[in-house]
């Protein structure tokens, strides 16, 4: 992962989510970088947007809610303790 990538994740509350203008707040990422990230990560699963979408965009990604996939939680939870 990359490190945009590891700071998303690491924003993301494991047990209840984050809306998206938590993320931008706590990342300091640009609005259409945490977008890539989110929809990059989206793609390979890690992680979920609510309501459902396959992407998010930047009129969307501030009250959208997003989570990290249970499945893969563990894995990322110790990807991210190295």
């Amino acid at each position: 992962m990359s490190g945009r990538e590891r700071a998303v994740i690491r924003a993301i509350d494991f047990s209840t989510g984050t809306l998206g203008l938590e993320l931008l707040e706590r990342t300091n990422l640009a609005p259409e970088d945490l977008v890539d990230v989110l929809n990059g990560l989206m793609t390979v699963g890690y992680a979920e947007m609510r309501p459902y979408g396959e992407a998010t965009s930047v009129a969307t990604v501030l009250q959208t809610h997003f989570d990290v996939n249970p499945s893969y939680a563990l894995q990322l939870r110790e990807a991210l303790a190295r």
